[in-house]
C-alpha cells in the first residue's frame, strides 16, 4: 500500500515558478530561494489548497518568517498515507521536495489512527480547518421521486429500496431498473469509512455514542445495504467521471447508479462540471452536467469530514519546515484564508463567513442541512468498523484477461519484460479477495484455443477462490512461458463477456480485468461490433447483474482509445499503466474496485 502512495504522489498538483513549472520543467515547487513546504492532502483538497498557499504569500503570518516559505499541496488518499506513516518507512517519493512538512487528510479519523498505531508525536496536533458533511448525491429526477426536497429520506429507506425486487419500480419508476449505490473503499476513503459507520448508527438508532459492539449488532444491516453497490471504487471522482460521461451522452445515468455516497464538496464540484475534482486549469471552461446531483442528507444524520491540518514529528522535517509549516497551519485559520473556502465548496469553521451563491439548491445543496450531525467515534469501534466491512462487503466474481500476445516480451525499464510485470501485478493483489470470492484468469494470444473458443487459454475457471491461492499464483507463474503471437483482443473481449454474462449473478460485483498493451490486430469483429454486443445489457434501466470491464493499458503502444470505449459501454474505467514499471501498483488500484 505504501507503493501505491507513491503512485499517487506522482499526480502532484500546483505548479511552482511563473508558469507553474519547476527549473527542470516538471510540476512542484520552484527554484526560489524559500523554504519548500509539501502538504500531504485529499484530492479534494488540492485545488483549493493551492489558492490557501497563494493568498499565504501576502498574509502577515508569512511576513513573520525569518525565511519566505513556498506551499504546495500533493494528492494522496487519506487512507494510503495513514499506512505509509505508520510503516515507519521513509516517505515513498524519489523527490524529496516532497516529502510532507504538513499532512490534511479528510477527517480527523487517520490522525487518530496514526497516532494510535504508530505515536501522537507523529501527527503533531492536528487541527480542522474547514468541514464537508457526507452526504449522497442522487440524480435529481430520482431524489424527486422518493419525495426530495420535502420528504427526509433515511438510510433505512434506501435500504428497502436496495431489498425491495421491484427496485424503483416500486415507487413507480420501473423503467429504471433496479436501484444501485456506488461507495468508495473505506481502507483507503474518508467518504468510504464514514459511510459504513453513518450505517452503523442507523442500524442502532443512535446519534452518539456509538460503541465497537454497535457495530458489530449492525452487521446484517450493513450486509444488506452492501447488495446495492455496484462496486467499490478507489476514489468518488472515477464514479462522477464515468456518471457524468453517461449524463451528457444522453442519458439520466440511471443504467449506471442511482446514489453516490460522497462529500458534499464533490457533489459541488460535479454540479459545477469538475466530476473528478481535478485542477482546474487557466482558462479551462467547464460545462455542467445535463442532469444534476442533488444532496439527500441521511434524516439520521451525517458525518462531517472536518479536514485537519498538521505539522508532522517526521525525522525528515526540518526546523525551517516546521517553522513555516507551523505558519501556514495558523494562516488557514484566519478569516482571509476562511473567505476562500467556500469557492471550493467547502463550509468555514468561521462562522462569520458567509457560504455564498455555491451553497444553493442552484448547485444541489442545502446550508441548512444536515440536520443531525454524527460524533466521530473511537478509535477501536473505527478499526472494527473497517473489519466488519471486509467480511459483509459485496462479493466479487472477477475474470483477469490477460495479453500475452509477442510484443509483451518487451522490456519495461526495470529488469522485467511486460509479461513479468503483469504476471507480478496480479500475483500481488491475490491477498484482496476472499476466499467466497470468485476469481478466474484467461490468456489471449493467436495460436491457441480451449473450450472458450479461439485464442483463449483458460489458466483458471472462475470460481470460489477458496484455498487456491497459491495455486492460482502458480499458475500464472506458467504464462512466462506460453507462446505468444497476435492480439485478438476485441474476439476476446467478447468471449469473456460472454461468459461472465451467463454467469452473473445479481448479489456479485461481476467485472472483467483486461490488461493490453497493444492495438487489436487478429480480430475477426470491429470494435464498433463489440460495442454493440456488449452495450445491449447497459441500456436504460440496466440489468440485475451488469457485467462491467474495467481495461489496464499497459504500455505506450496500448490503444487507449478503444479501451476507454470498451470500459464506458460497460460503466466500467479505464486504467492507465503507460509507465510500465507502474503496472504493480495500477493492478491493485484496479483491484480497490471490488
Amino acid at each position: 500500500m505504501a507503493a501505491i502512495v507513491a503512485l499517487a504522489l506522482t499526480a502532484c498538483t500546483g505548479g511552482g515558478g511563473e508558469n507553474g513549472t519547476t527549473s527542470d520543467g516538471g510540476q512542484g515547487f520552484p527554484d526560489d530561494g524559500c523554504t519548500h513546504i509539501a502538504v500531504a492532502t485529499s484530492s479534494e483538497k488540492v485545488n483549493m489548497l493551492d489558492e490557501l498557499a497563494k493568498a499565504f504569500k501576502d498574509s502577515p503570518e508569512h511576513e513573520g518568517l525569518e525565511t519566505c516559505a513556498t506551499v504546495r499541496p500533493t494528492n494522496v488518499s487519506s487512507g494510503n498515507a495513514t499506512r505509509f506513516l505508520t510503516s515507519g518507512d521513509d516517505w515513498p517519493s524519489d523527490d524529496r521536495s516532497l516529502w510532507p512538512t504538513l499532512w490534511s487528510p479528510a477527517s480527523t479519523v487517520w490522525t487518530d489512527r496514526v497516532a494510535a498505531a504508530a505515536s501522537a508525536g507523529l501527527v503533531g496536533e492536528p487541527k480542522s480547518f474547514t468541514r464537508t458533511p457526507v452526504v449522497f448525491g442522487m440524480p435529481e429526477p430520482m431524489a424527486t421521486a422518493l419525495g426530495w426536497p420535502n420528504t427526509p429520506i433515511s438510510i433505512t429507506d434506501l435500504e428497502n429500496l436496495c431489498q425491495d425486487p421491484a427496485g424503483w419500480g416500486s415507487v413507480g419508476k420501473d423503467i429504471w431498473g433496479a436501484f444501485k449505490i456506488s461507495k468508495t473503499n473505506p481502507n483507503t476513503s474518508t467518504t468510504g469509512l464514514s459511510t459504513i459507520l453513518m450505517q452503523s448508527y442507523e442500524a442502532t438508532g443512535k446519534a452518539e455514542g456509538l460503541t465497537a459492539a454497535d457495530v458489530e449488532a449492525s452487521a446484517d444491516f450493513s450486509r444488506v445495504f452492501e447488495e446495492c453497490v455496484i462496486h467499490y471504487g478507489d476514489t468518488t471522482g472515477n464514479v462522477l467521471s464515468t456518471l457524468y460521461d453517461e449524463t451528457q451522452n444522453g442519458s439520466n445515468g440511471s443504467a449506471y447508479v442511482s446514489a453516490v455516497a460522497l462529500e458534499e464538496t464533490s457533489l459541488l464540484n460535479y454540479n459545477q462540471g469538475n466530476p473528478d475534482s481535478h485542477t482546474v486549469q487557466p482558462g479551462e471552461t467547464l460545462t455542467p452536467p445535463k442532469t444534476k446531483l442533488v444532496a439527500v442528507y441521511p434524516a439520521g444524520g451525517s458525518m462531517w469530514s472536518d479536514n485537519p491540518i498538521t505539522v508532522l514529528g517526521a525525522d525528515w522535517v526540518t526546523a525551517e519546515q516546521r517553522t513555516a509549516g507551523e505558519a501556514f497551519a495558523e494562516f488557514v485559520q484566519t478569516t482571509a484564508a476562511q473567505k476562500i473556502l467556500p469557492d471550493y465548496g467547502f463550509r468555514p469553521l468561521d462562522e462569520s463567513v458567509p457560504l455564498g451563491d455555491l451553497f444553493t439548491a442552484k448547485f444541489g445543496v442545502d446550508p441548512a442541512q444536515p440536520a443531525v450531525t454524527l460524533p466521530k467515534p473511537e478509535v477501536d469501534v473505527i478499526s472494527t468498523a473497517i473489519d466488519q466491512w471486509t467480511q459483509v462487503r459485496k462479493p466479487s466474481s472477477v475474470l483477469e484477461l490477460i495479453d500475452i500476445s509477442g510484443s509483451m516480451d518487451d522490456p519495461i525499464g526495470d529488469g522485467r519484460s511486460r509479461l513479468d510485470g503483469a504476471i507480478e501485478g496480479a500475483q500481488s493483489t491475490l491477498n484482496h479477495f476472499r476466499s467466497t470470492d470468485e476469481i478466474g484468469v484467461w490468456a489471449f494470444t493467436t495460436g491457441i484455443s480451449s473450450d472458450e473458443g479461439e485464442g483463449i487459454q483458460v489458466l483458471r475457471d472462475v470460481s470460489a477462490l477458496g484455498s487456491d491461492g497459491e495455486k492460482l499464483d502458480s499458475s500464472l507463474d506458467d504464462l512466462r512461458y506460453a507462446q505468444r503471437n497476435g492480439t485478438p483482443l476485441y474476439d476476446s473481449i467478447l468471449l469473456a463477456y460472454e461468459a461472465m454474462s451467463e454467469r452473473a449473478e445479481p448479489g456479485r460485483i461481476n467485472a472483467i480485468v483486461v490488461l493490453s498493451d497493444g492495438e487489436d490486430t487478429d480480430s475477426s469483429i470491429s470494435l464498433d461490433s463489440l460495442i454493440a454486443k456488449i452495450g445491449k445489457s447497459t441500456k436504460e434501466g440496466g440489468d440485475d447483474a451488469p457485467v462491467r470491464i474495467f481495461p489496464i493499458a499497459y504500455g505506450e503502444g496500448a490503444d487507449t482509445s478503444a479501451l476507454q470505449r470498451i470500459a464506458d459501454v460497460t460503466g466500467g474505467q479505464l486504467f492507465d499503466a503507460s509507465n510500465a514499471e507502474r503496472i504493480d501498483l495500477v493492478f491493485a488500484s484496479v483491484i480497490n474496485n471490488f
